[in-house]
């Protein structure tokens, strides 16, 4: 989202737009449902709809097989060292969050009127209310974004060859003075150590640069039996829109071979959201929501629902959540933006719930 604001005034029934918008009007206030085509004569907004979004931590391992893992045994006693390349993918953290989403259902215009003193609204960029009287930004619904960061383990053992490595004409004899020449490095470590050298490092830091670079040397050449392993690390973010009461809605798929893969992908383990309203927001019946009369600034009183990711044996991660959709509308008193009184309203842009009202 820009953090450029720009305060624009309704004058002259003419509207600007800019990626984070307030609008100032000279007169407020009768609100009421926004109809397509009406001319606009005052501020549009809109409350949200509640998505929730599904953040997921995976590392890739990369396998890559030594040049020599077939004599890691015979020359450097190593067992079980395989020599086959392998990928694999691995769930390491998922969390569960909540963002908002325009709500079509719920676009609400407020009109100009006399004699009353006309607030700034300040919408999101998607037109959600966000504050009434205030420029601050009290909620934010920050963007996720899937980014794979990358370590890299390997090093190049050939910069450590010697000339009597490179001549050999067999890869036998070639692992054998690789695993020599490991041995030799160890040694040198050890009399450096015990200080059995002709010539020691003059002071501790000179001793340590020795040291390290011993340490490279001898981790390089191990790599031709070890082999080395690559790890990425990745985040993937998937939204659901709650219509209702959900039981174990497929979210996505994933395969320790593959990583994420689609939906429809049989390759992948399923994974699901069930969501289960805890009916916590009063409701209005349909008679007496059909009789509201809009004339304040509306805001949602969102439900608790039950939230859960499951692979459909376990359950992974469990939170209730407020979900806008679950639960009903309400609306601020006209009186609250008299000439007489200024007041600051600040909602949740998740839920269009109301978080803090200041006078």
């Amino acid at each position: 989202m820009s953090k450029h604001r720009i305060i624009l005034y309704f004058s002259l029934f003419t509207l600007h737009f800019s990626p984070l918008t307030s609008f100032s009007l000279h007169a407020q206030t009768k609100v009421a449902a926004f109809q397509p085509g009406q001319k606009a004569d005052g501020v549009t907004y809109c409350l949200p709809r509640t998505v929730i979004r599904t953040q997921l931590q995976a590392i890739k391992t990369v396998y890559t097989p030594g040049q020599f893992a077939r004599y890691a045994e015979r020359y450097l006693s190593m067992q079980n060292v395989s020599t086959q390349a392998e990928t694999r993918y691995q769930i390491q953290k998922a969390t569960l969050t909540t963002a908002g989403v325009p709500d079509t259902t719920k676009i609400y215009t407020v009109k100009l009127k006399d004699k009353t003193l006309a607030p700034i609204m300040q919408l999101t960029e998607t037109g959600i209310v966000q504050a009434i009287n205030s420029s601050e930004n009290y909620t934010k619904n920050p963007q996720q974004t899937d980014s794979p960061i990358a370590t890299h383990h390997q090093l190049n053992p050939r910069q450590y060859f010697t000339e009597e490595i490179l001549a050999a004409t067999s890869s036998a004899r070639m692992a054998e003075l690789v695993a020599q020449e490991i041995y030799d490095i160890r040694e040198s470590k050890n009399e450096i150590m015990r200080g059995q050298v002709e010539t020691m490092p003059k002071d501790g830091a000179s001793l340590k640069i020795v040291l390290d670079q011993l340490n490279q040397q001898e981790e390089a050449l191990t790599q031709c039996f070890v082999g080395h392993v690559d790890t990425t690390y990745l985040t993937h973010t998937y939204e659901f829109d709650p219509q209702g009461d959900a039981d174990q809605a497929l979210l996505f798929r994933f395969s320790r071979k593959l990583g994420f893969v689609d939906a429809d992908d049989l390759a992948g383990e399923p994974y699901y959201l069930s969501v289960k309203d805890q009916h916590t927001a009063p409701q209005r019946d349909e008679k007496e929501a059909g009789k509201l009369k809009i004339e304040g600034v509306v805001y949602n009183i969102p439900s608790t629902a039950q939230v859960t990711l499951s692979d459909g044996k376990r359950n992974i991660v469990t939170r209730k959540m407020p979900i806008a959709q679950f639960g009903t509308i309400e609306q601020l008193a006209p009186a609250l933006f008299n000439k007489n009184i200024t007041t600051q309203v600040f909602f949740d842009t998740a839920t269009g719930a109301l978080l803090q009202l200041k006078q």
